[in-house]
């Protein structure tokens, strides 16, 4: 079974950037879409952006559109959630997931992710 370990949450003031970073074992990760999602408190767990198994395709919220960046290295078998400009309502816990049915797509349709981290904590504020 895919194993996800996000890592690269903390503690930054609005306005700060914070990377995090998505290790998968003991399979590729070249073989699946990944996706960032994110539950803050008190709230539904919510899409941020994901990434087809190439690259080639990209998707993002309204809501962190122009401000985070996904990315990955699959030679690494690594994918990256750049997040610059934080805001106070960008804190939650942010899960990467793995989505094995259409590598090829790029979705935010947590539904379609079967294998999930274990989460990292985000914390914006001054």
């Amino acid at each position: 079974q895919l194993q996800l370990v996000e890592s690269g949450g903390g503690l930054v003031q609005p306005g700060g950037s914070l990377r995090l970073s998505c290790a998968a074992s003991p399979f590729s990760l070249d073989a699946y879409a990944i996706g960032w999602f994110r539950q803050a408190p008190g709230k539904e767990r919510e899409g941020v952006s994901s990434i087809s198994s190439n690259g080639a395709r990209t998707k993002y919220a309204d809501y962190v559109k122009g401000r985070f960046t996904i990315s990955r290295d699959n030679a690494n078998n690594t994918a990256f959630l750049q997040m610059d400009s934080l805001q106070p309502e960008d804190t939650a816990v942010y899960y990467c997931a793995a989505d094995s049915h259409w590598a090829g797509r790029a979705t935010l349709a947590e539904h379609e992710y079967d294998y999930w981290g274990q989460g990292t904590q985000v914390t914006v504020s001054s």
